[in-house]
C-alpha cells in the first residue's frame, strides 16, 4: 500500500497543463462556433486486460459526474462496436505498455472519425505515446508486488489520473451536488443528497427539552422519557444554550460524589454542533464524522431557535 501511495503522490507531481489540456478536449468541441458549449456526444474510454478494468472505473465516474462516457473494448471495438462512437466523441485510451496491438489498432478508426486522442499510459515514450493528442503520465518506478510485474501500482495510479480528469470535469462544468444527487437517486448516497434535516429530525414533544437550572434528575428523567440521547438545554422561545447528551451525564456521575447540586447549566455542552433544517442529511454525516471525536446527535436550529434533534441513525434510516 505505501508502495502504491507513493507512486500515486509521485504522478501528482508530474502532472501538469496536460490534464487542462484534456479537460478542453472533453469539454469543448472544437467543431462548435460558439467553443463555450460543452462537447454535444460522449467519452469513449477503451483499455485492454487490467487496464480495460481500470478504464470502466474511470468511464462509470465520469457518468456519474456529468460526463456521458461509454466503456468500449478493444477486440470487440474491431468486430462491429465501433459503432457506439460518434464523430469527434473524445477518446480517453488507458493502457499501461503503451504497445498492446488491440489498442494501437485503434488509432486508425478514431482519427478517421476526427476523434481528439487522450492517453493515460504508463510508459509516455510508447508508439501508443506518439499517436496521442494528450498524455496522461501514469508511469510507476515499480510494481508492489515482489517480482514486479503484477499490475498493482500502475493500476492504482492509472484509476487515480483517471479521477485527477474526472474531478477537473466536474469543476469545468460547475457540477454541483445536486446534480450529482439526481444521477445517485437509489441508495445511501442519494438519499443523503436528496433528503434534508427537516425530513429526518425529531421536533417538539418528541424531544427532551429542560431549563438551564434544572436539576440533573430532571435532566435524566427528560432523558428517559424522550430516548434520543440528547436534551435540549432552552431559554425563552427555545433558544438554545447547550445540549447534554447521554455521554454528560455519564460523565457528570463520575466526577461527582453529590449530584444533588448538579443542574442543567453546570454539564451542558455550551454552543454545542449545530446544522439548520435545510441542510442536506450528506451535510450534516459530515458534520458528525469528519471529526477527530465523532458526535451521535445534532441540534437543529434555525436562526438562535431550537427547532429539534437529529441522530445519526436518522440519518442512515431507510
Amino acid at each position: 500500500m505505501e508502495i502504491e501511495a507513493q507512486a500515486i503522490q509521485a504522478a501528482a507531481v508530474r502532472l501538469d497543463d496536460t490534464l487542462l489540456q484534456a479537460v478542453e478536449f472533453i469539454h469543448r468541441d472544437p467543431s462548435k462556433r460558439d467553443p463555450s458549449k460543452g462537447h454535444s456526444g460522449k467519452v469513449v474510454v477503451t483499455g485492454m486486460g487490467k487496464s480495460g478494468h481500470v478504464g470502466k472505473k474511470i468511464a462509470a465516474t465520469l457518468q456519474s459526474t456529468g460526463t456521458p462516457s461509454v466503456f468500449l473494448h478493444p477486440a470487440e471495438a474491431m468486430h462491429g462496436d465501433l459503432g457506439v462512437c460518434q464523430e469527434r466523441d473524445p477518446v480517453l485510451m488507458v493502457s499501461k505498455s503503451g504497445t498492446t496491438a488491440e489498442m494501437l489498432g485503434l488509432v486508425a478508426p478514431f482519427r478517421e472519425m476526427r476523434s481528439p486522442l487522450i492517453g493515460i499510459l504508463g510508459n509516455v515514450q510508447s508508439p501508443l505515446a506518439a499517436a496521442m493528442d494528450v498524455v496522461l503520465d501514469a508511469s510507476v518506478q515499480r510494481e508492489a508486488d515482489p517480482g514486479g510485474f503484477t499490475p498493482t501500482a500502475s493500476v492504482a495510479v492509472a484509476l487515480a489520473v483517471g479521477h485527477a480528469l474526472a474531478v477537473a470535469l466536474m469543476e469545468s462544468r460547475g457540477f454541483s451536488a445536486e446534480q450529482f444527487s439526481r444521477f445517485h437517486s437509489g441508495g445511501q448516497l442519494g438519499r443523503s443528497l436528496r433528503m434534508r434535516v427537516a425530513d429526518v429530525m425529531h421536533a417538539g414533544d418528541d424531544v427532551a427539552w429542560v431549563a438551564p437550572g434544572d436539576s440533573l434528575k430532571r435532566v435524566v428523567v427528560e432523558m428517559s422519557r424522550h430516548p434520543l440521547g440528547a436534551a435540549c438545554v432552552a431559554g425563552p422561545d427555545r433558544v438554545l444554550l447547550g445540549l447534554i447528551t447521554d455521554g454528560d451525564v455519564r460523565r457528570a456521575l463520575e466526577r461527582h460524589d453529590d449530584i444533588r447540586e448538579l443542574d442543567a447549566a453546570r454539564i451542558m455542552t455550551r454552543s454545542p454542533v449545530s446544522i439548520g433544517p435545510a441542510a442536506s442529511i450528506h451535510e450534516a454525516l459530515q458534520l458528525m464524522e469528519d471529526r477527530p471525536s465523532q458526535i451521535s446527535v445534532l441540534a437543529v436550529v434555525e436562526g438562535q431557535r431550537c427547532v429539534g434533534l437529529v441522530r445519526i441513525h436518522d440519518l442512515y434510516r431507510p
